[in-house]
Formats: C-alpha cells, sequence, structure tokens
C-alpha cells in the first residue's frame, strides 16, 4: 500500500476519445464508482500547448480523484488519470506511467494507439478499453492490442457518436465485445468493480 493509502490498481479501463468524445464523458461521470481495485486512465486529443482546465472540468462531475498522470507514477486504483497534452501517456510493465514526446502517432500526441498499446503489454488482472466519438482512426491499433492481450474491447455505437469515423474504423478493424450508447456506459463501468 502507498503512503497516500492508495494501492496498485489491479483492473484498469482505457477510454479513448477526440472531437465530440468530452460531451459523453461528462455524460455518464456523475454516475460511475471506482472500487480501489479499478483505475481509469482517458487519452483525449487536445491541441499542444492547451491549457484548459480538463482535470478541473471533470473533477466538478465525480466524486472520484481525477488527476493528470505524472512521470513515473504508479497506477493506483480508485484514480481517474487523463493524459497530459501534447504527451504520449504510457503504461510501463511496473505499473507506472512515463510520458513521452516522440513524433505524433495518426497526427495525434497524445495517441490512443500508443497509451492503449503499452497498457495491453503491463500486467493487469482485466484491462478494458473504451473508444469514444473521434474525427480520425488513432485507437484501432491499440483497440486490437488489448483485444490479442486478453481484454475486451468496448465502442460508442458510431450512431450516437458526434463524429462516427473513429468508432467506426476501429469495429472494421476489430469485432467489439461491447457496443454501448452514452446513457448505458455507467453502468458497464461500474460492473468492471467486479
Amino acid at each position: 500500500m502507498a503512503k497516500n493509502g492508495l494501492t496498485l490498481a489491479k483492473n484498469l479501463l482505457l477510454i479513448g476519445g477526440s472531437a465530440g468524445s468530452l460531451e459523453v464523458i461528462l455524460q455518464f461521470l456523475p454516475f460511475i464508482q471506482l472500487g480501489p481495485d479499478l483505475a481509469i486512465v482517458m487519452v483525449l486529443h487536445r491541441k499542444a500547448g492547451d491549457d484548459s482546465p480538463l482535470v478541473e472540468l471533470l473533477t466538478f462531475r465525480t466524486h472520484t480523484p481525477v488527476k493528470e498522470a505524472e512521470e513515473k507514477e504508479p497506477v493506483n486504483g480508485g484514480v481517474i488519470y487523463v493524459a497530459p497534452a501534447d504527451y504520449h501517456l504510457l503504461v510501463e510493465r511496473n505499473l507506472t506511467f512515463s510520458l513521452d514526446f516522440s513524433e505524433k502517432v495518426n497526427y495525434s500526441r497524445p495517441s490512443i494507439d500508443l497509451t492503449f498499446q503499452t497498457a495491453a503489454e503491463a500486467p493487469f488482472t482485466k484491462l478494458t478499453c473504451l473508444l469514444l466519438s473521434g474525427a480520425n482512426e488513432d485507437g484501432s491499433a491499440g483497440v486490437e492490442a488489448v483485444k490479442l492481450a486478453g481484454g475486451t474491447f468496448a465502442v460508442q455505437d458510431p450512431s450516437t457518436a458526434e463524429v462516427f469515423f473513429m468508432p467506426q474504423k476501429a469495429i472494421n478493424r476489430v469485432k467489439p465485445d461491447f457496443l454501448l450508447k452514452p446513457k448505458d456506459m455507467s453502468d458497464f463501468i461500474n460492473s468492471l468493480n467486479s
């Protein structure tokens, strides 16, 4: 147990999104509850140098701790982590984060693919990814890596997405385990605690 009373997450939910995804997150966030074994990592495309108060906005909508992921920080259960703007967020095999400033992937930094792919190599008991609305194909390779690692792939129903391209590209590449409407996402996330 860490000195802050938190313990390393056994289970991880990865959430990726771009255009139109924040609105979806703000819909389900007030209704989710994280147990001590589950962490959430959100990778949302933001403009470089974007100092918008994303963490503050999310914190206002939930009782769960929300913070920007930091270099060498452990992935603790019961916390929602947000990838910093203009950095790739990697999940190491020792269940810590590292930040990377290498080239953009799919025109994006942070890259959903890189976070999902590195998390797929980490020894979580249960790994789940949820891909939301977005305008490019970032995330498709990442969900494939999660599935190949034995994880679960959930995706926003493209018919409910503000921008359907990202979830549809992923569905075209990998058969999802769950096709979710925004109103069903909080129940789905809460079920991951069990």
